[in-house]
């Protein structure tokens, strides 16, 4: 090819490059100028729709606390609030949008106790929704008024209060919408010295998710009890929502080096949802029939009898006592026939738990002919097992705490002596362990006061009489542990009279969940 041409070639080329370099600076340019939202005359047809935006926000979380200082006569209420909102964006293609959220108060931490009556609230739950209208209707809990506040009576809720389910938003194109949750701890100018020191805290959730808050939520009918709790407790996955702890050893809240280490699940707390209803298939379930739950331990599910039992299911044989309790504000308790708590005769007495007649005639005879008398597909729920009843010392039962008292009863007790049977009674660790997490580092009794006795209205369990535990004294052969009418626990001749006695049982691990959400208006249900 000659020179000349050759050189027009490496013109055009050069032109070509030129033009290509042109060609895609321009194109780049045109790119970032239509992603910066720039150059009107970019095709409108490249633009692609927005999708819907649904977007929450919350207040902080609402904290209360009673002290002599803050909450004497004539100081007034003590308040706290916060506010849950709602953010929906619709999308630009139809400019309109419509869904759905739910909204709770979680409470993770109540303390507070009705101290005049239980008609007398005294926290109160006020809710005001978008429209800033005041909630005047909210399932499980009654509104009421005192003084200028109104609202919901939660004196003892525990656990997380739906307040709006699947509640809807529409928009068009946007919108938002605004909850205002207040909680309120009435001054009564009464005496509430029963609440000093206690303390309220509670958060809002708000999300398009459910949450879980009862075993309804998670079961449907035919799965087995205890697999139905341990789903309540991972479908959550947050120690002590709803009021469960897993007793892992690992767990990292306050306390969990307290933990009992045995994998058990258990409720903890003022009032978590763990009512049973035994020994009745009736709509209304009676208070005879009324259980809880301890928690689950391998696959049994523990119960303990929600109050106390009556000579019509222990019998007036046994170590029955003819004393009844007196000067109770509750008929139920105050018609209690008591009974020893171990074998009495001829003024000696052992603390033995075989030769108890509580043991062999009271509990595991009578009260299990009783059940077969409504039914005997009830005694057969429930299953043999091995109570650890060798006991232990004062200083290793009374004066430690949390993981070695339960190590020291259970682990390593004086004795090793068990007995494999249908029926028993509470162990001083369960008694322990129902307590708010925060009291697991606390003695069962010290002479200041800085016992148990704090615990009581964090402590589901506890009942405000004398009771007895399985538990003896490793120290002396007529002497068990017994909790007192204030909280604490001690120790008792077990020839005493007014002490009750509460059935705990292991149902059977075949045992299944058919319906309930285990409040005491709702208990749970079960199938065999």
């Amino acid at each position: 090819m000659p020179k000349s041409n050759e050189k027009k070639v490496l013109v055009l080329s050069a032109i070509a490059v030129i033009t290509l370099i042109a060609v895609v600076v321009g194109a780049t340019y045109a790119y970032f100028q239509a992603q910066g939202g720039g150059s009107s005359d970019i095709d409108a047809s490249v633009i692609t729709s927005t999708t819907d935006k649904l977007s929450f926000q919350v207040g902080n979380g609402i904290n209360i606390s009673a002290s002599q200082e803050n909450f004497a006569q004539g100081l007034g209420n003590r308040t706290g609030s916060t506010t849950a909102s709602a953010m929906l964006t619709a999308n630009n293609a139809t400019n309109t949008a419509t869904r759905n959220y739910n909204l709770y108060l979680d409470i993770k931490n109540n303390g507070f106790t009705y101290t005049v009556d239980e008609n007398t609230p005294e926290l109160i739950l006020t809710i005001t929704d978008p429209d800033g209208t005041e909630l005047e209707s909210l399932s499980g809990y009654e509104h009421v008024k005192v003084g200028e506040v109104s609202g919901f009576d939660i004196t003892e809720a525990s656990n997380a209060i739906l307040i709006a389910d699947n509640y809807e938003i529409t928009a068009s194109p946007e919108v938002t919408q605004t909850w205002t949750i207040t909680v309120t701890f009435i001054n009564l100018d009464s005496d509430q010295n029963k609440n000093t020191g206690k303390t309220f805290a509670a958060d809002v959730i708000i999300g398009e998710e459910k949450l879980a808050t009862t075993l309804a939520d998670v079961c449907t009918g035919g799965e087995t009890l205890a697999s139905c709790i341990t789903s309540l407790y991972n479908e959550r996955g947050e120690e002590g929502a709803n009021g469960l702890y897993l007793h892992d050893g690992v767990g990292t809240y306050t306390n969990a080096a307290e933990e009992a280490g045995d994998n058990s699940y258990r409720y903890s707390g003022s009032n978590p949802n763990n009512f049973v209803c035994f020994g009745s298939d009736s709509a209304e379930c009676e208070t005879d029939n009324l259980y809880r739950i301890i928690g689950v331990f391998g696959n049994e599910v523990k119960l303990i009898k929600y109050d106390y039992a009556n000579s019509n299911m222990l019998g007036t044989d046994g170590d029955y006592n003819t004393g009844i309790y007196s000067g109770t504000t509750s008929t139920y308790r105050g018609n209690l026939t008591t009974i020893n708590r171990y074998h009495w005769n001829n003024q000696t007495s052992t603390n033995t738990w075989s030769e108890s007649g509580l043991n062999t005639v009271n509990l595991n005879t009578n009260y299990i002919n009783y059940l077969n008398g409504i039914d005997t597909k009830w005694a057969n729920m429930i299953a043999s097992h091995d109570y650890q009843v060798g006991g232990n010392d004062w200083a290793n039962l009374i004066t430690t705490v949390g993981k070695q008292r339960y190590q020291n009863e259970l682990v390593n007790p004086a004795t090793a002596d068990v007995e494999h049977a249908k029926i028993g009674l509470m162990y001083l660790s369960d008694y322990g362990y129902a307590a708010d997490p925060s009291y697991w580092t606390t003695e069962m009794y010290r002479e200041d006061g800085q016992d148990y006795r704090l615990a009581t209205t964090s402590n589901w369990m506890y009942m405000g009489l004398w009771e007895w535990t399985i538990s003896r004294s490793s120290g002396n052969t007529d002497i068990s542990f017994v909790v007192n009418t204030t909280g604490f626990v001690g120790d008792y001749f077990v020839s005493a009279d007014f002490r009750a006695a509460r059935p705990v049982f292991y149902l059977a691990s075949a045992v299944t969940y058919a319906s309930g959400n285990g409040t005491i208006d709702s208990p749970i249900r079960l199938s065999a």
